[in-house]
Formats: structure tokens, sequence, C-alpha cells
């Protein structure tokens, strides 16, 4: 196995969107560090890479795709699962790297053993519970302030309600921003569809609205 250097946008689009989950290094040729990580997708796609594809192009010559990821500073990997970026390392960091590419080379497998893609997990996860909120801790241990304070509302409300722990999986975490189009957390959800984030509660709140809204 290798890394594939891209060429041009289409062959690139063609890669991140594949069913494949794909590593992408954005580097460029004066930078030094950008060798090290490519020799390290190297070695990881000798181990993983019937499970993931690893890909990397030059940042600078191809400006509307680094601007579209936000590409501040080379090296930098970005982890795309069917065009989604479920997740990033900014810099040389290699234990991260490592890490995270045998972490979704897992969930691929567990994917392929059960069927199952990101977004019928999504679905699966939202449907949990007539109440779902995702946010980061759970809620006996919230580990954001507003995480903390979106629970104590939805406390006061008496409702029952299950919670998922988004620092718990990355995949999750990063896959649920692009699927619901909301990118903060935490997330409300009643019924299966997206009611909002702390704000949108605490409007529904001061309008007496929001046990109503909870309950669907």
């Amino acid at each position: 196995m290798s890394v594939l250097t891209i060429e041009n946008a289409e062959g690139y689009e063609k890669y991140i969107s594949s069913d494949k989950t794909t590593v992408a290094l954005f580097a460029a040729t004066w930078a030094e560090q950008c060798a090290q990580v490519k020799d390290v997708l190297k070695e990881l796609s000798n181990i993983l890479g019937d499970k993931l594809q690893f890909i990397t192009l030059d940042a600078e010559k191809f400006p509307d795709i680094s601007i579209r990821h936000q590409i501040e500073a080379v090296p930098t990997v970005i982890f795309f699962n069917k065009g989604s970026a479920v997740d990033r390392v900014d810099g040389v960091d290699i234990a991260a790297i490592s890490s995270k590419s045998k972490k979704l080379a897992e969930n691929a497998s567990s994917a392929a053993a059960t069927g199952q893609t990101l977004e019928d997990r999504l679905k699966s996860l939202i449907n949990k519970a007539p109440l779902m909120i995702f946010m980061k801790g759970d809620r006996n241990a919230p580990r954001c302030g507003f995480s903390k304070q979106l629970i104590a509302i939805v406390n006061d409300t008496k409702l029952p309600y299950e919670t998922f722990d988004i620092l718990s999986d990355e995949e999750v975490r990063q896959g649920l921003k692009t699927y619901s189009d909301w990118p903060t957390y935490p997330q409300v959800y009643v019924k299966g569809e997206l009611i909002g984030g702390l704000d949108i509660i605490k409007e529904l709140l001061a309008n007496n609205e929001l046990e109503s809204s909870l309950k669907g």
C-alpha cells in the first residue's frame, strides 16, 4: 500500500467521496514536517490499507480546497467519510494521526460487519429516546458550561430524556455536525428531529413553549 498523490481536483473529490474512509494529508514541498507525516501515513497504509485509503495533496496547488477545509498551516491531516470531514489533526502529532486512523479503521470494520453506515448509526442514536441530548459529558457530569446550563433547564421540566457524550466518539461528534447542519453542541432532538442548542432552548423557555416543544 502507498500514499496516493492527488494531481487534480476531480481526483480529490473522487477519493474523499468514496465508500472507503480517506486520510488526506495537506502538505507543501518546502515543509520538512510534511515528509515526516507522509512517512507515517505510508506505514499506516501498510497496516490499514484494506480499510482506509491515504492521499496527499499540495495545499498551495489547490487553494479552493484548502480554503474550504480551513487549512491554515501544513501539515494538516483530515479524515473523510463519504465526502464529509469527520476529524482532523493540525500539525505534526504522530500519536494523534495514528490513533485516529486506527479508530476509524476499527469503525470501518464494525460497520462492514453490521452493515451499518455512519448515517444509519446517527439516525439510530438520534432516535434512541423521544428526547435525546448530544452533549459534552453526560447528564450526571456535564463537561462544558453550555451543556451544564442545558441539562439544568431540561431537568426542571421533569421530562425523561437520554444523553450521548460526544467526547467519547469523535466520529459521531464530527458526523452529527454535518448530518444536522448544526456546528455546535449541545444539540437537542425530539422524536428524531433537531430542536437546536442552548440558545433555542432558552428562547423556548422564555416564551413558555419549552415543555410542549420537548414533548413533540
